[in-house]
């Protein structure tokens, strides 16, 4: 029988419903590939194809990360938000703002999970060095940070990369999330959940002295993972910087034992974390969100996600699966589930 499970971060259900993961071909098959773009604009040697750079991180004189402006910028500008009425039901203002890329790797062909140690740290003390810039601008008052990897995700280009998006508003996601924390009675809803997911075990993917990871318990998505700082921060930017680069490994874990369940699935990585001069209650945090299924009518005219994949057998799968493991059938031809 299927479920109503509640998101408290957010305040809205979502069906967890086993049974609909039986019907043929509902699990996408991995990455269609993205045409390439030659030369790649963020590959060695093609660094004229960019805008001038914002940052540059080095190692033995050549760069390990890249901030770049994005050449199609969604918000630019340093204005304030200012909002026009038009009319009874019109009223628009200037997207203002940041848009940025973070090139984190020079290899064309290596994604986040092939990171090693040192260029995880470089490029998530980059991440918390561009939220913290954008906290200095009155303008921006909140910066997402995301990873779009697969033209499923998103991703128009093929080399890895992150973008940094500086709003002037704080939007709709951050707000509920906020509103859940105050909800929420007692200490804070994410150490709540850390303590409450350890007990029970049966949904941790990834568990180390700094990091939690779990399928979390009101999954909206097949295989999205919860990504959790044990140490209590509402801002990424306040945290230690050990726990920064601690986020960085576990991302790095969780999407190798993904790839080696899932194959080179499409995939998005979205950090949150509390809006610029907010104070709380938050706890900064990162979901992890493979693109398995497609978004059909219900989900778009309700906002209420159906999982076929209950979170508990999807951490179960991803813990028996060893990091770089070669990718095993989940679905036979006929849709049905393997043990």
């Amino acid at each position: 029988m299927s479920q109503l499970r509640l998101n408290p971060l957010t305040g809205r259900w979502v069906v967890i419903a086993a049974n609909r993961g039986t019907r043929p071909g509902m699990l996408v098959s991995p990455q269609v590939p993205i045409p390439e773009i030659e030369p790649c604009p963020f590959c060695p040697g093609n660094e004229d194809e960019t805008r001038p750079p914002i940052r540059t991180y080095g190692r033995n004189g050549e760069w390990v990360v890249r901030v770049v402006p994005n050449r199609y910028p969604a918000f630019e500008g340093d204005s304030y938000l200012h909002v026009y009425n038009l009319g009874p039901v019109f009223t628009q203002a200037a997207a203002s703002g940041a848009h940025e890329v973070l090139v984190y790797t020079r290899d064309h062909d290596r994604t986040w999970a092939d990171l090693d140690d040192a260029q995880v740290e470089v490029t998530m003390a980059a991440i918390r060095d561009r939220i913290e810039d954008h906290a200095h601008r009155r303008a921006i008052r909140y910066t997402q940070v995301i990873v779009n990897q697969g033209r499923e995700a998103g991703a128009s280009l093929q080399h890895a990369h992150a973008q940094l998006v500086g709003l002037p508003f704080v939007p709709g996601e951050i707000a509920e999330e906020e509103a859940g924390f105050r909800r929420f009675e007692g200490s804070c809803l994410l150490c709540t959940t850390i303590e409450a997911e350890g007990d029970a075990g049966h949904r941790t993917v990834y568990d180390d002295d700094r990091v939690l990871a779990v399928a979390p318990y009101w999954s909206g998505a097949p295989y999205e993972m919860l990504v959790l700082p044990r140490h209590h921060h509402v801002h990424l930017s306040d945290a230690e910087p050990q726990d920064v680069t601690a986020i960085g490994r576990a991302l790095r874990s969780c999407l190798a034992r993904m790839r080696g369940l899932l194959g080179d699935v499409s995939y998005n990585i979205v950090f949150h974390t509390a809006p610029h001069r907010h104070a709380g209650p938050y706890h900064w945090h990162v979901h992890l969100v493979p693109r398995l299924t497609s978004v059909p009518g219900f989900e778009q005219g309700t906002g209420v996600a159906i999982n076929i994949s209950p979170p508990e057998l999807a951490a179960r799968r991803l813990v028996d699966t060893p990091e770089n493991a070669a990718p095993a059938g989940l679905y036979d031809s006929a849709g049905t589930p393997a043990p």
